[in-house]
């Protein structure tokens, strides 16, 4: 069961990856808050397929969604 709740959940995330641009280049991940709502949404999904609580995986994705951005990590925020 928790292999295939993870395996959706990694499919999932990789078909709207591409939806994270917009038009000029620039998405929605090249933003702090960007990133720490995708960050939080990546901690909750990851967090209820391994069966741990889901509000403690979203925070601790939106941090490191959020610290992303001054690690370098995915390119420059704006």
């Amino acid at each position: 069961m928790r292999k295939s709740s993870l395996l959706v959940a990694a499919l999932a995330v990789a078909s709207l990856a591409g939806c994270m641009e917009n038009q000029n280049g620039t998405g929605v991940l090249q933003t702090q808050g960007g990133r720490a709502l995708a960050g939080a949404a990546a901690g909750a999904v990851l967090a209820d397929a391994t069966d741990n609580n889901a509000l403690t995986g979203a925070a601790i994705g939106a941090l490191a969604g959020g610290a992303s951005c001054n690690a370098g990590i995915g390119g420059p925020c704006y």
